[in-house]
Formats: structure tokens, C-alpha cells, sequence
């Protein structure tokens, strides 16, 4: 039995998608709490800017990010692997936050800053093997507001979007990243930065 029950009162909005499970819960934590992780993060943060192989071209991905996490929790997608950084107090209370939420161990955090609406993220599932069967993602949302999309994998047209908004946590679990796709498209109406943490679980098969 998990040591971590939700509360009943942070139950947020499910959103309905087949073949998903999602759960939406905007204001998930004061707005003066949010704009003082915002801050500290968006200064604290060591943020590099990876460079990834597109069509035999080395490009910058359009964000600056960081990874931290448990010793073990390397993480490579996108081609790269990711070393954790040593978790900090502030991202050490946050993430025990997160766990009282979704009830869950969480071991690794992904920092995405996005500098302004030109900053985005393109199509993809977090559906990595070491994410284990049915990966929990729970994203965290700080500062400016970004439209959030979903698509089915092997389609094209958006089926679904939300605005995530200052604040706010979306929890995508069960089976979503094997049937969905989502992104955070350019906008020329946001000028704000925008920091995203999504807390996940590493899972390492034994060594035999």
C-alpha cells in the first residue's frame, strides 16, 4: 500500500480522452507560492540548451532545460542521456508535494524554460522503456500560460487542448502515452517565460 493519499479536495477536472487517463487541476498551488518557485527556479536553475540531431543537422532545442533526480534516475530520450543533478530543497519540497498528490514514488524532474511564445515543444510521448508500462507524468506549471495539445499517434489533426495555466498540475498516467502525442506549438501572442516540471518515475531493470 503507497504511503501517499491524495487529498479529496485537489481532485481537479478529468478530461476525456479514450484510451487515457488525465487529470487536470488548475490553481494546484497558491499564486504566491507559484510566482516564488517561478523566480528562485527561473534564477537557481544551471540551464543548458542541448543540441539534437534532426535530419543529419545539429540544432538547439527550442527551450533551455535541466534534469534532476535520484542518483540512479539518468534519463535519455531525444537521443541524449541526462545525468540528474542533485535534487535542491526547494525542487526536494516541491516534488514531495507531487507525491502527496498523485500517490506516487517520483523520482526524476525535467526542467523546461520557455523564454516566450518562440520557445516550444515539439510532438512526442514520454513513453521511453525506462519509464516502465504505464509512465506517470506530472506536469507542473509556472508562469505564463501555454496551450497544450494532443494528437493521436500516427495522426495529424489536434483532437484536444487545454491551457495549462500559472500554477496548475496535469497528470497524464494508465495508458496515454501509448496511444497520445502532445506539444507546446509557437505562439506569437506570448511574450512571458514559461517553466514546466515534469516529475516522473525511473524505473531500472536488475542487473542479473
Amino acid at each position: 500500500m503507497s504511503k501517499f493519499e491524495p487529498s479529496p479536495s485537489t481532485t481537479g477536472i478529468m478530461i476525456e480522452l479514450p484510451d487515457a487517463k488525465l487529470q487536470y487541476l488548475p490553481q494546484w498551488v497558491e499564486t504566491n507560492v507559484a510566482d516564488l518557485w517561478l523566480r528562485e527556479l527561473s534564477q537557481q536553475t544551471p540551464w543548458s540548451q542541448p543540441q539534437i540531431k534532426l535530419y543529419g543537422r545539429s540544432i538547439a532545442v527550442p527551450r533551455l532545460v535541466a534534469w534532476y533526480g535520484d542518483v540512479e534516475a539518468s534519463y535519455r530520450y531525444s537521443g541524449l542521456l541526462h545525468e540528474p543533478l542533485p535534487w535542491t530543497q526547494l525542487l526536494t519540497e516541491i516534488r514531495e508535494r507531487v507525491q502527496q498528490q498523485v500517490a506516487q514514488m517520483l523520482n526524476g524532474v525535467l526542467l523546461n524554460l520557455y523564454r516566450d511564445g518562440d520557445d516550444a515543444m515539439g510532438w512526442h510521448s514520454d513513453d521511453e522503456p525506462e519509464l516502465g508500462q504505464q509512465p506517470l507524468v506530472a506536469s507542473l506549471n509556472l508562469g505564463a500560460a501555454r496551450r497544450f495539445d494532443f494528437r493521436r499517434k500516427g495522426g495529424s489533426r489536434i483532437e484536444h487542448s487545454i491551457v495549462l495555466e500559472h500554477g496548475s498540475l496535469l497528470v497524464m498516467s494508465g495508458p496515454t502515452q501509448h496511444h497520445w502525442q502532445h506539444q507546446i506549438a509557437r505562439s506569437r501572442k506570448v511574450s512571458e517565460p514559461r517553466l514546466n516540471l515534469t516529475f516522473r518515475q525511473i524505473i531500472r531493470e536488475p542487473i542479473v
